[in-house]
């Protein structure tokens, strides 16, 4: 698998010498199997040129947040996609760059891209439910929305989000005006938001009914975050759905030494037991 031993090779760098863009790129290609992705690369690049040439020497980091919004969201048109949104291409940047329409982590990633070319470090932010972007500005930050269009979010808006997928029992009773909000606007290693955009893409295939599709999602998914024993768990019963049957004992079998404790014991033992007798057939 050259493809995922690229990849391999870009997510295991430093953490700030990820490259976002390319990396999720690459997740595409498992759809998109002989996808350009220097073209891609080049398409931001030159989206920068033209964004870079819109903004005066003097502008400061709200005027380029303006100026940003207005090329990626005026003239070119990139849209929030309400209207389908658990459709895979919102997940695929390559996608996105064509369509000009995604979810809000993908409009994140060019949001980001773009943004970063023209000296605004932006940083992504896995919000509950919906990620965002911030700016960090002298006395604070300024979080803005890149599925509607860069909005900026008010410290109110940001609770009535909160509010929504955090319901009152989970906040243990705690007044949503007392939640601490600074703890959800962390910002978002690079290796947490190409571990979402793959989390989106896993949902929406299982749902699909798509094992094929499921399984090239975990595989870049343990590449991101090789200790996550659910995924390696999912795997393996990926694998057993396919008659993968050697493979899912081994996933199975890894994902029981790494969790002796797991509360699905009696359920990995099962198909362990199941898939041990098939694969002893296969002698």
């Amino acid at each position: 698998m050259p493809g995922l031993q690229m990849f391999e090779k870009i997510v295991s760098e430093k953490e700030e010498r990820i490259d976002l863009a390319r990396a999720c790129l690459m997740i595409a290609e498992d759809a998109y199997p002989g996808l350009d992705v220097e073209r891609y690369i080049g398409d931001i690049e030159r989206l920068a040129i033209r964004l870079r040439a819109r903004i005066p020497q003097s502008g400061g980091a709200e005027e380029r947040v303006v100026a940003l919004n207005q090329f990626l969201y005026g003239d070119l048109g990139y849209w929030g996609n309400t209207e389908d949104y658990y459709d895979p291409r919102n997940s695929y940047l390559n996608e996105v760059l064509d369509r000009r329409t995604g979810i809000p982590i993908t409009l994140g990633v060019v949001y980001m891209e773009l943004g970063r070319r023209v000296g605004l470090p932006l940083e992504g932010v896995s919000f509950p439910g919906h990620f965002l972007v911030r700016l960090r500005l002298r006395g604070g930050a300024l979080v803005l929305d890149p599925f509607t269009g860069g909005a900026p979010q008010a410290e109110d808006e940001l609770r009535r989000r909160l509010e929504r997928v955090i319901p009152d029992r989970a906040r243990g009773g705690v007044p949503l005006a007392e939640l601490p909000l600074d703890e959800f606007l962390e910002p978002a290693s690079n290796r947490q938001i190409l571990s979402r955009v793959l989390r989106n893409l896993k949902g929406i295939y299982r749902e699909a009914g798509k094992p094929e599709r499921v399984l090239e999602v975990l595989n870049r998914m343990l590449v991101v975050s090789p200790d996550a024993s659910a995924e390696l768990r999912d795997r393996g019963y990926v694998y057993q759905k396919l008659e993968c049957w050697r493979p899912a004992l081994k996933d199975l079998t890894d994902y029981l030494e790494r969790e002796p404790d797991a509360p699905d014991i009696d359920d990995v033992r099962a198909s362990l037991l199941d898939l041990s007798v098939r694969c002893a057939r296969l002698n």
